[in-house]
């Protein structure tokens, strides 16, 4: 601990956001980051706890304490103090492979559990993980191939970060990895499903260029199951690993729920990405906010992204639905820490102009002679779901965002095709022991065996699915579990 008094002498002082009326004007990231000598103060701060719930305790149960791959959050915060930051940078990668993405992305489970946050003054963990990830790469990110080769091959389907985080790993214990990916670059949500101004996709494009110097092959517009038989990949690699997203939208099955203008939001957001990308459009009409009254249902990170890029595509207004009430400001400390607490969480998005309102249940849409939508008709609900009487409202839309989530993976070509064994969510069933599906030599990782998740829960099961892949294969593994 280089500091035993830092986090009594320096107050918390974190990242900070472009104006408002700056931001919205293009489709960069706006975080503003500190100046090294600062980041170096706010490493000081970290207690070197004696129990560091910030790094994790190793369960499996989402909502428990700390960073889901197990940061050593403790260390490379003393690194980092000490200026030791290339040091930091290795202690950082042993555990997480994407670091300069969950340093943007991630909602930071490690800062609600951090001992400082009963005061509600935690370690800037987040950002000093995204400072030393950053920093690291500038000085050039280079592949880490193996020194021997096994002569086993592995297929990934998927290359979302579960997949990429597996693929990296195997291919470091020198499997020769393949990775199918249905849509064009690699990245899956990471590329498709957040927007720009959250992470641009360099960071992206540079670690597979770092994992194609380290072996991994990319095989891109194959959608294993439907372009491509899945019984080709069993015949053909010693293991497969299943790693796409659970992809299946939940839909709001109301009267005019047929309208045109209601779309799903991952019908809206790739489409934006694709165009800041210079990627062709797809064949699919195009989901513009410009100039219309939008609404979006859901209040997640997905819902957010939607009202961030219908500001940005210059929507007249943007609305945002919960059918949940609305959540305490700040948490009961004492009942919740160090457990990610349920309290109001305001995102960037959120601040560049949208409503909010909570408990609200939509019954139906309405629309014009042209078949569009241009009404929600919406009702206030009790702490029962229950409608409240003389509640019901009315609002103008001319487009719907759904962000409702997503219930399970596309059951659809390769699972049925495989006939796998579901959970009774409807998620590939596979335990947390080893990953291995009820086919042989099949194993699942990500939010196709768990839901949908967090992306540093997608990096640890693919990390840990690697492990147990290589174990498969070779009878032993030096990977990390």
């Amino acid at each position: 601990m280089g500091k035993i008094t830092g986090f009594l002498e320096y107050e918390r002082e974190d990242r900070d956001y472009e104006p408002v009326e700056e931001r919205i004007r293009h489709w960069r990231e706006f975080v503003r980051p500190l100046p090294e000598k600062d980041y170096v103060t706010q490493a000081a701060r970290c207690m070197n706890c004696g129990v560091p719930y910030c790094q994790g305790t190793g369960s499996l149960v989402a909502g428990t304490p700390g960073c889901p791959v197990n940061n050593q959050i403790p260390d490379w915060n003393d690194l980092v103090y000490a200026g030791n930051w290339d040091e930091a940078a290795r202690n950082l990668h042993s555990t997480n492979n994407f670091p300069e993405v969950t340093g943007r992305i991630c909602p930071a489970p490690c800062e609600a559990s951090c001992t400082l946050n009963i005061d509600e003054n935690p370690v800037t963990i987040k950002s000093i993980e995204c400072a030393i990830a950053d920093r690291a790469i500038a000085q050039g990110l280079k592949p880490e191939p193996p020194t021997e080769k096994t002569g086993k091959k592995v297929a990934i389907v998927g290359s979302g970060p579960a997949g990429l985080a597996c693929a990296q790993q195997l291919a470091r214990a020198g499997h020769d990895v393949h990775v199918f990916e249905k849509w064009s670059k690699a990245g899956g949500l990471l590329r498709y499903g957040i927007p720009d101004f959250k992470m641009e996709k360099h960071h992206v494009d540079r670690r597979v260029a770092q994992m194609e110097g380290e072996g991994v092959v990319f095989h891109y517009n194959m959608h294993v199951g439907v372009n491509l038989p899945v019984e080709k990949l069993l015949a053909e690699y010693d293991a497969v690993v299943l790693a796409g997203g659970a992809e299946k939208p939940r839909d709001l099955p109301v009267p005019g729920r047929e309208l045109k203008g209601i779309h799903f939001a991952m019908e809206f957001l790739p489409q934006q990405n694709r165009r800041v990308a210079g990627e062709p459009a797809d064949k699919t009409e195009p989901i513009l906010a410009g100039g219309k009254h939008v609404v979006v249902i859901g209040g997640g990170d997905t819902g957010s992204d939607c009202i961030g890029t219908s500001i940005r595509q210059g929507a007249l207004s943007v609305t945002n639905f919960e059918i949940l009430p609305a959540p305490p400001l700040a948490e009961n400390k004492e009942l919740t820490w160090p457990n990610w607490p349920l309290k109001l969480r305001t995102s960037s998005s959120h601040e560049e102009g949208a409503e909010r309102d909570f408990a609200v249940l939509t019954t139906r849409f309405s629309g014009g002679p042209s078949g569009h939508v241009e009404k929600l008709h919406c009702v206030h609900v009790d702490d029962k779901m229950k409608p409240v009487v003389g509640s019901e409202f009315e609002v103008v839309a001319d487009l719907v965002l759904l962000a409702m989530g997503f219930v399970h993976p596309i059951h659809e070509g390769m699972l049925k095709s495989l006939d796998l064994a579901l959970d009774r969510r409807g998620n590939v069933a596979a335990s947390t022991d080893d990953y291995r599906t009820s086919i042989d030599k099949v194993f699942a990782a990500g939010d196709m065996r768990r839901g949908q998740s967090l992306v540093v829960w997608a990096i640890r099961e693919g990390r840990q699915a690697a492990h147990t892949v290589d174990q498969y294969l070779m009878g032993v593994s030096l990977l990390p579990r």
